[in-house]
């Protein structure tokens, strides 16, 4: 049976399609995947429901020499599509591989500078673990082209010890991977190694208070899950998974109780980019920056969930399969996560003329997956409720980033234990967002709140209105939050309207904390530009997935949005996407330490005017 073009990839697919690349001549002994995920067919293929070939992209990196080359493989037809190489001077360097980071401990242990620098500081290289780290792009005309990873340094007392809360501060290797070697040690001021352990696995006391919670459905969920689709009450999805971008869904569709049909919501939506920038400005911190989809693809490393820790209730798996640094299938276990969870009320009224009381409960589907990234954890939670409302949430938790503190402080970070220091960091991501509410042609209106002046027409002040302004081209559609006017995005279909004669429509709800804090000017701001806007709008483009472009690894900056929108093309009535930057920003406290307790950001899409009801009106009441 042919699979679905949009169908998980398969431990035969990932086999055939490294077959492929090495008949062709493509791989050799120091050839390593960088990336290797689905090239998904045109929008337009899809939309046509015409067979097309299953077909995988990959980037290629010989360690050897450091050189680098992309590819399309159709699976299909055995063959390859299109190869390039790729000037990384240009187009930036592939991902990091793991393999790299064992390799940056073997550098800087054998560099007598590295090693000079710990001895200045009372520590051997036995005891001190290197921390690989992506370097960004500053310029520096000894790394043009070369594969360059930063490196600091921590200090681990046994091998169950967290080097976290042991940071040697002051501290950085620059390090060349192809060439094997340290370029720079950057050794500034020697701080003390913060000494308490942070090992917060072996805290002495566990509570014995908490009384059991059971989460039973009987007669089983109330979804079903085949060949990858999900139906649940009136939704329909397609689940689908990436190294990169982590968990995607594809052709969301709600189908009206009243008109008796499916209709089209989102086409594919993903968080297609992630940076996590710091604030230390100090000589041996300024890089602090990092994309953790675009340098590390953390889709790669998904955990495999467990049932009663992960997610509580009746519990729908799926095993993902992705490509190693040789190209074989590995097989990552109940990475995806699917459930029903009750919600509380939904809607509820006790009539004073009727004496009619009801109260009906909210509902929603959750399709999650956690990834760990370094020190952080991440859990990506997708909701669909029962009033056609859709959710993105995202869990940060995991373990701070971690410097020394000194005794006189430090303006960019927090003190969280003693000499212990937390930098102030965001974590900001962008959710792409391929609308196609009740078709494919879509229209952006920026809906603001206002207060209406004293005067005639409004005599005792009490009035307040809404303004909407239709979003017409890509440039103008650089708009950010403003919880002062509860500025929201709507995006509605001028083709199709309600029964009131309204064009149907979903707004964009954001959570209006701040975008990107560095300065303008900064090599950051033009790496990430995505993340200076919580709102872009783009006309559709097959080739455009990732906004801070393809390949972010040491990319001089200006890709992806910036270089799309650049062109000024017209969003109003077009087949649109939405780009939406959303996160925190996080000045860590003590409370986030040893272990940071989960930290809460998203976003909601609400329907406005898109149905001619409340569409939950048939939802039955529970049995009392």
């Amino acid at each position: 049976m042919t699979p679905h073009p949009l169908a998980l990839l398969s431990a035969d697919e990932i086999s055939t399609a490294r077959a492929v690349l090495e008949a062709a001549g493509h791989l050799g002994p120091d050839v390593r995947f960088a990336y290797l995920g689905p090239e998904e067919p045109a929008k337009a293929e899809l939309l046509a429901g015409e067979p097309v070939d299953r077909r995988v992209r990959v980037v290629l990196l010989d360690s050897k020499d450091g050189s680098s080359s992309q590819a399309v493989v159709s699976v299909t037809r055995g063959l390859v599509e299109h190869a390039e190489r790729l000037d990384p001077a240009v187009s930036g360097q592939p991902p990091i591989m793991v393999s790299e980071f064992a390799a940056v401990q073997e550098i800087v242990d054998a560099d007598e500078a590295w090693a000079k620098a710990l001895a200045r500081r009372g520590l051997t290289t036995a005891t001190v673990r290197a921390l690989p780290l992506s370097a960004g792009n500053y310029g520096f005309p000894d790394e043009t082209g070369r594969r360059i990873i930063r490196s600091f340094a921590f200090h681990q007392e046994h091998e169950g010890d967290h080097p976290w809360a042991h940071p040697v501060d002051g501290l950085v290797a620059y390090v060349d991977l192809t060439g094997r070697s340290v370029l720079t040690v950057i050794d500034e001021e020697v701080v003390p190694v913060p000494q308490e352990p942070g090992n917060f696995h072996e805290h002495p006391r566990r509570r014995t208070t908490q009384r059991p919670i059971a989460i039973t459905q009987p007669d089983g969920p109330s979804f079903t899950v085949e060949d990858g689709v999900v139906r649940w009450e009136n939704w329909t999805l397609r689940v689908g998974f990436n190294v990169r971008e982590g968990l995607t869904l594809h052709q969301i569709s709600f189908r009206d109780p009243d008109q008796d049909r499916d209709r089209s919501v989102i086409h594919r939506a993903s968080i297609a980019e992630m940076v996590v920038p710091y604030a230390d400005p100090s000589p041996d911190r300024f890089w602090q920056n990092y994309f953790d989809q675009g340098e590390y693809l953390f889709g790669a490393f998904a955990n495999s969930l467990h049932h009663g820790c992960d997610c509580l209730g009746e519990i729908h798996y799926t095993d993902v399969v992705v490509a190693d640094e040789h190209g074989e299938p590995r097989t990552i276990e109940n990475a995806i996560c699917l459930h029903e969870e009750d919600f509380g009320v939904l809607w509820k009224h006790s009539d004073l003329y009727t004496g009619v009381s009801e109260t009906r409960r909210q509902r929603r589907l959750v399709v999650s997956y956690f990834t760990t990234a370094g020190n952080y954890d991440y859990g990506f939670y997708w909701y669909f409720f029962l009033d056609g409302t859709i959710a993105c949430e995202v869990k940060a938790t995991g373990v701070l980033s971690t410097s020394g503190y000194r005794e006189a402080g430090r303006p960019y970070a927090a003190e969280v234990a003693p000499g212990l220091g937390a930098p102030y960091h965001q974590h900001l991501f962008s959710a792409r967002l391929d609308m196609a509410v009740d078709g494919q042609r879509n229209a952006v209106d920026e809906l603001d709140a206002v207060r209406v002046p004293r005067g005639e027409g409004n005599p005792y002040g009490n009035a307040f209105t809404r303004k909407a302004t239709r979003l017409s081209s890509e440039l103008e559609a650089r708009r950010d939050a403003d919880r002062s006017v509860a500025r929201v995005w709507r995006v509605v279909n001028p083709e199709v309207t309600n029964r009131l004669g309204q064009p149907v429509g979903y707004a964009l709800v954001p959570e209006g904390l701040p975008a990107l804090l560095a300065d303008p000017s900064s090599s950051i701001a033009s790496r990430a530009a995505f993340a200076a806007h919580h709102l872009w709008v783009t006309r559709h483009a097959d080739d455009e997935r990732f906004p801070a472009g393809d390949l972010p690894n040491q990319h001089p900056g200006g890709a992806g949005l910036p270089a799309w929108t650049a062109g000024d093309r017209g969003v109003d009535g077009e087949d649109i996407v939405l780009w939406h930057t959303f996160g925190l920003t996080h000045f860590p406290r003590p409370e986030d330490w040893p272990v940071m307790p989960v930290e809460h950001t998203g976003f909601t899409l609400r329907p406005v005017g898109f149905f001619d009801r409340n569409p939950t009106l048939d939802v039955p009441g529970s049995a009392h």
